[in-house]
């Protein structure tokens, strides 16, 4: 629990010192607001951990006004930033905004995007959006990548078609690959991905009962 309460109480810190110094020049400017985001994420991730939902809830949200707001001045095909902010989303359980940042996502041009970052921007979008039928072409085009996790590009298929058992092999798979990482963003050892995955699959019945110390309890 120290630990945890020690890495939220940083990651704050980390989040109000750029607050304080956001530069005007556009480039800094959106870096700096990027790493507010991944700031204000790890704070979010940590107090779920910690069991304080709704104060994790709070920074989750921020994380994702940050990593939209950024995206302004970002360098072309930036998608993690929609992408982390529908996770970060998801994870809160504002799903109205996260379907706001989907559709900005789409506005984007993300299902357009030849890098497979792009699709699955496109592909979690149109899950967001409770589009499954154009999702699940987007992520057909992951699987069995090299370039793309293999559990995350199954698990958007499983959800994008209902497949149940489907859906339970691959988030299992990918909570095991989490669970094999010797490096996580933020050093927050957390599985995020699975975490906002769960939450598309709780909408469509198909969310899997997991226990994971990268999860919270």
């Amino acid at each position: 629990m120290a630990a945890w309460e020690e890495r939220a109480a940083r990651a704050r810190e980390r989040y109000e010192d750029g607050a304080s110094r956001l530069p005007d020049d556009p480039d800094e400017r959106q870096r700096q607001l990027t790493r507010m985001g991944n700031a204000a994420w790890a704070a979010g991730l940590s107090l779920l951990m910690l069991g304080r939902r709704d104060e994790g809830a709070e920074w989750l949200l921020r994380a994702a006004d940050r990593y939209r707001e950024s995206w302004a001045d970002a360098p072309p095909e930036s998608w993690g930033r929609p992408i982390g902010a529908q996770k970060s989303r998801l994870i809160a359980g504002d799903l109205q905004g996260a379907r706001s940042d989907a559709g900005w996502a789409l506005e984007t041009g993300a299902a357009r995007a030849e890098s497979p970052i792009g699709r699955y921007a496109a592909a979690l979008s149109h899950l967001v959006l409770d589009e499954d039928a154009i999702a699940a072409e987007l992520a057909a085009t992951l699987v069995a990548r090299d370039d793309f996790p293999h559990a995350v590009a199954d698990a958007l298929v499983a959800l994008a078609t209902g497949d149940g058992p489907g859906y339970a092999r691959a988030i299992c798979a990918l909570l095991a690959d989490f669970e094999g990482r010797a490096e996580f963003l933020e050093d927050v050892q957390v599985a995020d991905t699975v975490l906002a995955l769960q939450a598309l699959a709780a909408v469509r019945a198909l969310a899997v009962e997991l226990a994971s110390p990268l999860l919270p309890r």
